[in-house]
């Protein structure tokens, strides 16, 4: 794993964004974009990279939610169970968003949808199972760039509300 300046607007962005922030990492220093060697579009794929369970692993998934975007930030080790989601948030429907409308609202392709970072805020949603681990890793903007952070810090600098999504 390297550790370089950010070089992609995408990971500029979201570099900006967690220093904006005050964000930390596991340790309490300022979280830093790391680059992958290799693209990482999977939580599987991601935590074998960096040799950590898939269950820290934050998946930033956007979804329409009756034709808004919401973000769920949730542990790699499950997924997430869009009737309950929408329950929670009063949504008549809540389903995975096409790609299209995934970059039009984070700028970001999926497979590195970020937490933050994004042109305009997304309603987001952190899954409390990543309160189980101290360090947690999220996508940096692109398929190659993650940050370490914890649940507490996640929940901070996305404005994001714990919920029990699976």
């Amino acid at each position: 794993m390297q550790s370089t300046p950010p070089q992609h607007p995408n990971v500029q962005a979201v570099q900006d964004a967690l220093e904006s922030a005050g964000a930390l990492d596991g340790s309490g220093e300022s979280c830093r974009i790391r680059m992958l060697p290799d693209a990482v579009h999977t939580a599987v794929a991601a935590a074998a990279a960096l040799g950590v369970e898939v269950g820290q692993i934050a998946n930033s998934l956007i979804f329409d939610a009756d034709g808004d975007p919401l973000l769920v930030l949730t542990s790699g080790a499950h997924r997430v169970d869009t009737e309950k989601v929408a329950d929670a948030i009063g949504a008549a429907e809540v389903r995975r968003a096409a790609p299209e409308f995934v970059r039009e609202h984070t700028g970001q392709p999926i497979g590195g949808v970020a937490p933050l970072g994004h042109p305009k805020p997304v309603r987001t949603l952190v899954d409390t199972t990543l309160r189980r681990y101290d360090e947690i890793w999220a996508a940096g903007g692109i398929p190659h760039a993650v940050f370490p952070t914890t649940y507490a810090q996640l929940v901070r600098i996305t404005a994001g509300t714990p919920a029990d999504v699976a």
